[in-house]
Order: structure tokens, then sequence, then C-alpha cells
């Protein structure tokens, strides 16, 4: 069976006032995108102009103002700052007010959004344990009339979420390693990873963990949701282009040179001592709409069938107009949509 192809816009918490940003995502779903998806972020990568609205509440909003996309979080981490227990609660309302367009994208997390709040910050197996007992906690919660649980990092008792969507809410697992996104492929409605990196990481890495998932779970490939985040900086002007990558730098920093640190202004003090062109390393950097088509085909001929297309520029509008207009229509023409 061939999975219909999904083209999303990615909107940029890190980088737009809340009211801006929704307004961009209604605008989104006039110019033909799919979906809508935003980061969870407490801090922004960026001090100087950045913001970190809250995710939840911007869901609402959008959800009320939009009739067709689907609106999710890539990611939200829901072992720290959330008590898994109260993202269920969250989400479960977000899908009865919006049936069949709500996800919930899910992640381990990043030392910027839990160290400034006084959480301890363990090492990645912890985390990743902390994730997978979150997603069965929220599972069970939304399966039961009544939980009583009991983990090793969270205890409920008697406790019931009310108000359930008849549509269930799907979990998207984000991975950038083999053993999230194996988790992803066993247990999870769709796998979320980013665009940018070293081929070898997705047809070496990813992909194989991901199959190797569904296969112990006895699951079809297309079982789940292949959803990655394409970094495009598309312009006429090829120096505006280059230029618009600048204000994600820190995307360019390696693990090593990010890891740990949770200050926006020392990820904005790294960022900056990049060149342009290692900033811009990340995003598919191009004057010419073919070009992006050809770059961006790369990743659906490895198996991705839900793109999400984040831009680095200010002017998102002019974004998405033109990419609804030029590059949507020339992918759904390429693909069979």
């Amino acid at each position: 069976m061939t999975v219909p192809l999904r083209l999303g816009y990615k909107a940029s918490a890190e980088q737009f006032a809340p009211d801006q940003l929704a307004d961009y995502a209604v605008l989104a779903e006039e110019m033909g995108f799919d979906s809508v998806f935003i980061s969870d972020h407490f801090q922004p990568w960026m001090h100087e102009g950045g913001h970190a609205p809250a995710a939840l509440p911007w869901l609402g909003a959008v959800g009320a103002r939009t009739s067709r996309v689907l609106l999710g979080t890539s990611v939200l981490t829901p072992t720290f700052r959330y008590h898994p227990a109260v993202v269920a609660q969250a989400f479960a309302t977000l899908g009865v007010m919006f049936p069949g367009r709500i996800i919930l994208g899910v992640g381990t997390g990043e030392a910027l959004n839990e160290v400034t709040l006084g959480l301890d910050w363990p090492d990645p197996p912890e985390r990743f344990q902390r994730l997978k007992e979150a997603i069965t906690l929220i599972e069970k919660l939304w399966a039961g009339e009544r939980v009583s649980y009991e983990g090793n990092f969270w205890q409920v008792t008697d406790a019931t979420v009310y108000d359930r969507p008849t549509t269930p809410v799907p979990i998207y697992i984000g991975a950038a390693g083999p053993a999230a996104t194996k988790l992803a492929g066993r247990i999870a409605d769709g796998f979320i990873t980013t665009s940018g990196k070293d081929p070898k990481l997705y047809t070496d890495t990813l992909l194989p963990a991901l199959h190797e998932g569904l296969s112990k779970a006895g699951r079809p490939a297309d079982a789940i949701d292949t959803l990655i985040e394409v970094k495009v900086s598309y312009h006429p002007d090829q120096d505006t282009a280059l230029e618009k990558t600048r204000f994600w730098a820190p995307l360019a920093l390696t693990p090593e040179e990010k890891t740990g640190i949770h200050d926006p202004i020392e990820m904005q003090r790294r960022a900056a001592e990049l060149p342009i062109e290692r900033a811009a390393s990340r995003f598919i950097v191009s004057t010419d709409p073919d070009e992006h088509v050809e770059k961006i085909a790369r990743y659906v001929e490895l198996g991705f069938r839900h793109l999400v297309f984040h831009d680095p520029g200010a002017d998102q509008e002019e974004f998405l107009r033109m990419y609804g207009a030029e590059i949507l229509p020339r992918l759904r023409a390429r693909f069979g949509e």
C-alpha cells in the first residue's frame, strides 16, 4: 500500500511571537499545507530575538482558527517539566476539541528546557527509560477508566482522564539515534527526525533501526508515519537565501558543542562564531524551485512520507506563499498526489 504524501509547515516557535506564529499557521492551511508542527521549548536557541511560546495553549488557539490541517508537537518532552498524566489530559482535551487533527510528538528532551528550572538532567539512558515509561502511562490513561500505576519514575493512584476523544491521538517519537528510533518502530504511530545530517545517519542507522523495531513488533512497514523536518531556504536571491539561515546557526553545532548547554546566551555565542557556510549547512539553500524538489525528493525516496518544511527567514508569509505556489504542486505532481 502506498502511503499518501503529506507536506507540512514547521511553525518556528523559537523565532516568532505566538500571535504572529498563529497567523502563519492559518496561512499555511490556506496555501495547501497538510500539517503544522510546533516545538515546545521553555527557552529558545537564541537569546536575542528569540521566543518560546507554550505549545499547548498555542495548539488550542490555532485549532480554533483552522479546519483541516493536522496539528502537533515536534517535539514535547513528557518527562521533566510535565508529568505524563498532565500531558495525557491536555492532548485528550485537544483531541476532543479537534478530532482527528491532533498529534502528540514526544522526545527525550534538551537541557536548554529543563536545567534552568532546577531539574536534574540525567544521562541519555535514563532519559530514554523515562520516555518509554511516560508513553506507557499516557496510553494507559487514555485507555482505562481508572488507572493506578507504579513505575520507576511516576506513580498515579485511581487516576482518570475524563474527557477522552473518540478518535485516538497518535503518538510520534522524535529520534536522532537508534534506540529511540527502534522504539518508534515498536510502539509509536509516527517517527520524527530532521534533515541535513550525514546521509549515512539515515541509510545506515535510523531507517534500519526503524525497520528493526517494526519487524520485532510484527508490524508492516506502512504501520507508522515517517516524518522528517526538511530545512529549506528558498529565495530568488542566492545571498538572501544563504543569509536567512543565520538565526538558526545553533542547529549546525555538533552534539558535542551543544550538549548540556542550558543558557540561550551561551548557545547564541557559540553559534555566532560559525561562518555563514556552516550555519547554512543543515539547509537546502537554492534559488531554483526544481533544485529544491530534487533535493527534497531524496528524502521521499528513502521512505519519508511526511515532509514538514522549516524555513529560517524572517518573512514567513513570503515563504509560505512561494513554497505553497511553487514547490508543493511540483512535489505532489512528481509523487502522484
